[in-house]
């Protein structure tokens, strides 16, 4: 439950290793989950999200995170 700098405001959350169909396992975020919720083997989806945003007219950084697989 402690973040890393600049992560303060996602707390709590979950951290997986992530076994893709193609074979490759990676480490992400998980979102949309209740941290306590998460379970091993638990199918999730790959989604782009906003990972920081330079103030107003800045730079928009965007990434990976894997959320459960929606029905």
């Amino acid at each position: 439950y402690q973040a890393p700098a600049g992560f303060e405001q996602d707390l709590p959350y979950a951290v997986a290793l992530v076994k893709l169909d193609e074979g490759p396992i990676v480490t992400a975020q998980l979102t949309d989950i209740e941290p306590e919720s998460a379970q091993i083997g638990q199918r999730v989806e790959m989604v782009t999200r906003v990972l920081s945003k330079d103030g107003e007219q800045g730079a928009i950084a965007y990434g990976y995170k894997f959320r459960p697989m929606l029905r």
